[in-house]
């Protein structure tokens, strides 16, 4: 099976997995948190640079349960959409 070229846009939801994820991580260690769920410290390392942008779903699975992560939040925050403007948005005002 041949897999199609990821678009740009799915290379950017891959990156922003992967700081996500480094960022849930803290100070633990790569080793320790891929171990407790259950993968390689490279698979972890691939996921968390961006060079593996399509990781499978129980893979997601496993490390936000060893992360302490909403998968519902994760998954909304790695949506392939612009990210937020720190700039409030206007108020409409009714009437």
């Amino acid at each position: 099976m041949v897999r199609t070229p990821l678009t740009p846009e799915e290379r950017e939801r891959g990156e922003r997995l992967g700081r996500l994820l480094r960022a849930a991580r803290g100070e633990r260690s790569m080793v320790e948190v891929a171990a407790r769920a259950g993968i390689s410290a490279e698979t972890l390392r691939k996921i968390e640079t961006g060079r593996a942008p399509t990781p499978a779903f129980f893979t997601i699975a496993a490390l936000t349960a060893v992360l302490g992560l909403s998968m519902d939040e994760l998954a909304a925050r790695c949506a392939l959409v612009p990210e937020p403007l720190s700039l409030p948005l206007p108020v409409r005002m009714a009437g």
